[in-house]
């Protein structure tokens, strides 16, 4: 497993447009995925052990940012022939085990993770109403440790407040996590 750490927010960059089939079977761009405040564009996978310790509250953080305008989507862009438990079948009964409340996305080319500028899982990028990025960090300060009383919810609060103000905060630690398995 090789761990990486995302790049600094690039704020106001412009969230990029995609065409990409869901594991409910519909497709999706990303004027289907935005809500009214704003979009969260996560590249997450199966496997990886950092997804796989946030995954419930990834979750619940999605649901909770729904009443804050700012709708949420998936992208899983691995190469499946790397890592079989990626693939579309599985992403399909990941999505219905975990109850994903968003769009669970299949970048099978990888252009949209190279469009994006995507390099490990999870990487977050938090956009505005007017789709320009604001967030480009972490999901909390807790990592793959136990969550306890202390481990502040950095991607909630960043998104709360681009659904409130339309600016992510200026302080953001990177994401940390398994590098996208390339083609």
């Amino acid at each position: 497993m090789v761990s990486l750490s995302t790049p600094l927010c690039e704020f106001n960059q412009p969230a990029v447009n995609f065409e990409l089939p869901g594991v409910d079977g519909r497709q999706y761009s990303l004027s289907d995925v935005r809500g009214p405040n704003g979009v969260l564009v996560m590249f997450i996978c199966n496997h990886c052990p950092f997804v796989k310790a946030i995954r419930e509250r990834l979750v619940e953080t999605c649901r909770e940012l729904e009443s804050y305008g700012i709708r949420s989507v998936a992208i899983s862009s691995n190469n499946p022939t790397a890592f079989p438990e990626d693939d579309f079948d599985h992403m399909k009964a990941y999505a219905k085990a975990f109850n994903f409340s968003f769009p669970y996305l299949y970048d099978e080319s990888q252009d949209v993770a190279r469009a994006y500028g995507a390099v490990c899982t999870p990487d977050f990028f938090g956009y505005n109403s007017e789709l320009k990025l604001q967030y480009r960090g972490r999901f909390d300060d807790a990592g793959r440790r136990p969550v306890n009383a202390a481990t502040e919810r950095e991607l909630f609060q960043a998104m709360k407040q681009i659904a409130m103000t339309g600016e992510g905060p200026s302080q953001q630690a990177p994401s940390a996590g398994c590098a996208i398995k390339w083609r």
